[in-house]
């Protein structure tokens, strides 16, 4: 018996992912949670052997939940499967306890690799994140100035990157006006950068953005 909890904000993302596991395996018990805040009660109430976790979740990260998730069930394991490329948070999420990272527009078949895989006790990642993952621990790399940044800045800085206004952010994030300009500050101090036009350009570069 295998017990899943998936945490995603799209109802057809949910359905089709139960569907899948369910053919999958001959016996799955799957929750299910749209709101981070119910993933984490959800995971904090239930015994699971795998936790599917998106990353986008409206205005929340899912890097915060995925903390939350590992502080309060550290043995269990988590699998990121989320629209966002795995350039932007993969090895945010690695370093953060997530045991693996796929992302939406993987094959059926890599997915339930990756869940096996991980529900086994091991981590699964793909090989260009596996080359990423390499060169960050053997320090051959320069470090990209975005990963200067905390998860919340560099939530941000994508957030000005796609355009969005001060006032825009505060609401997406539930944040003040004067905190974003906080986080804008850091941003800039951090990167070096001069600008909003210099975030946009750095930011449109890497297709830091959804």
């Amino acid at each position: 018996m295998k017990r899943i909890l998936l945490v995603d904000d799209h109802e057809v993302v949910r359905v089709g992912l139960k569907k899948i596991f369910a053919e999958e395996f001959s016996q799955v018990i799957v929750g299910e949670a749209a709101l981070p805040q119910e993933a984490i009660q959800l995971a904090g109430k239930e015994d699971w052997d795998l936790i599917v976790l998106e990353l986008s979740l409206g205005r929340n990260s899912g890097l915060d939940v995925l903390k939350q998730i590992k502080r309060i069930q550290p043995k269990v394991p988590v699998l990121i499967l989320t629209g966002t490329s795995e350039q932007q948070y993969a090895l945010r999420a690695i370093k953060a306890g997530a045991a693996g990272y796929v992302t939406k527009i993987s094959y059926v078949a890599d997915l339930l690799q990756a869940v096996k895989k991980v529900v086994q006790g091991g981590r699964y990642i793909s090989p260009s994140l596996a080359e990423t993952l390499s060169a960050h621990l053997q320090d051959e790399r320069p470090e990209a100035i975005h990963e200067l940044l905390s998860d919340r800045e560099f939530q941000v800085m994508r957030l000005i990157g796609s355009g969005k206004t001060v006032g825009q952010i505060a609401v997406m994030l539930s944040i003040s006006d004067k905190t974003v300009s906080t986080y804008r500050a850091r941003i800039l101090e951090k990167t070096g950068m001069k600008n909003n036009a210099q975030v946009i350009r750095y930011v449109v570069e890497r297709g830091f953005f959804d």
